[in-house]
């Protein structure tokens, strides 16, 4: 149980501040897309145009889905 007097956001122990779940759940959903796109073949095509994805541009983003 947490102490009411204690903010739900406060930092942690050490003076950092406490995870951002909701930007881990956006980037664990985005290497599941990826991962998603590699078994099918689509991982190198961009999902609006279905144009390919230049190499540089994955290599900067791994998971990005749009040149």
């Amino acid at each position: 149980m947490t102490d009411a007097s204690e903010p739900a956001h406060a930092a942690n122990d050490d003076g950092s501040d406490p995870p951002d779940l909701g930007a881990i759940q956006r980037d664990l959903a985005a290497v599941e897309a990826a991962l998603t796109a590699l078994d099918d073949g689509s991982y190198w095509v961009d999902e609006v145009t279905g144009r390919p994805i230049p190499d540089e541009v994955l290599a900067a983003d791994p998971v990005a889905r749009r040149a």
